[in-house]
């Protein structure tokens, strides 16, 4: 391009000067604010449109829509303040107390110790009434349920004996007597002391032949009275050689009954096998 046109030409011919223009690059730049324009004309007409036809639906709605009145109604409230309340309802009355015959628990002892409330009722005054822990005026029981009586737990004590016998052998009590060391200790005992073979001895057969021994602990824990209550013909010294083991074996912790210390029978069982050849 020449000195005197560079005055008069545009900034995109001196741009693409010496470049080929109908590439497409110099087409968009020489049209591009024609293009913006275009497009911001007809943006701004849609929306016009758009506006419009809002406008022109909201208008019509309001024209279609029927306007309703409605008449508030005013309650006189010093008619509603001064209706009495309905009545309450009569009260529920209380059942009855029934009768309650106090229950007398059989006890065995002499007439000049009884007590007058011990004393036992007779059948026709337990005829219509309830059975309870003591005594309760009331009606007569005619067939319906008695309502609960205050203090009354329900549970009928049978009273405790003062006087038990506690010499005579027990055979079921609370803590049983035991071996000092408890039963592995005694079954060690048994095991280490106990000829394995007199059962062999007896020229028994091969199998197992098991002794039963009963035998008393007093309330020291001492032994006393063993005895072979059950022996297998098999085997005759097998009882005798339990009964004498067991006799050597020392004293045991006593048995106990409500807190004390009572007499025990006890049962062993001893078992001898004899194994085949």
């Amino acid at each position: 391009m020449e000195i005197n046109q560079i005055l008069k030409a545009d900034v995109l011919d001196i741009i693409f000067e010496g470049r080929n223009k109908s590439y497409g690059a110099y087409e968009l730049r020489r049209t591009y604010d024609r293009r913006i324009t275009t497009a911001l004309i007809a943006m701004t007409g849609l929306c016009l449109l758009m506006f419009l036809a809002t406008f022109l639906a909201k208008g019509n709605d309001k024209d279609g829509k029927p306007l309703f009145v409605k008449d508030i109604e005013f309650v006189d409230i010093e008619k509603r303040v001064n209706n009495p309340p309905p009545p309450p309802p009569p009260p529920t009355p209380k059942p009855p107390v029934v009768e309650i015959a106090q229950f007398t628990p059989p006890l065995i002892i002499a007439d000049d110790e009884v007590k007058p409330e011990d004393e036992l009722k007779d059948m026709k005054q337990l005829e219509d009434a309830k059975i309870g822990t003591f005594d309760v005026a009331g009606v007569k029981d005619i067939g319906f349920v008695a309502p609960p009586v205050e203090k009354t737990t329900g549970v009928v004590e049978t009273p405790k004996k003062a006087d038990q016998d506690w010499d005579i052998i027990f055979k079921k009590v609370e803590i049983e007597a035991k071996f000092p060391g408890g039963p592995e200790a005694w079954k060690k005992y048994l095991e280490r002391n106990l000829d394995a073979n007199a059962a062999t001895n007896d020229g028994a057969p091969a199998g197992s032949y098991r002794v039963k021994v009963q035998f008393i602990v007093d309330k020291t824990g001492a032994i006393s009275n063993v005895e072979a209550i059950e022996v297998p013909k098999e085997c005759p010294t097998c009882g005798a050689e339990a009964v004498k083991i067991i006799r050597k074996g020392g004293n045991w912790q006593p048995a106990m009954q409500n807190g004390r210390n009572v007499i025990y029978q006890a049962i062993q069982y001893i078992t001898y096998q004899v194994a085949e050849e």
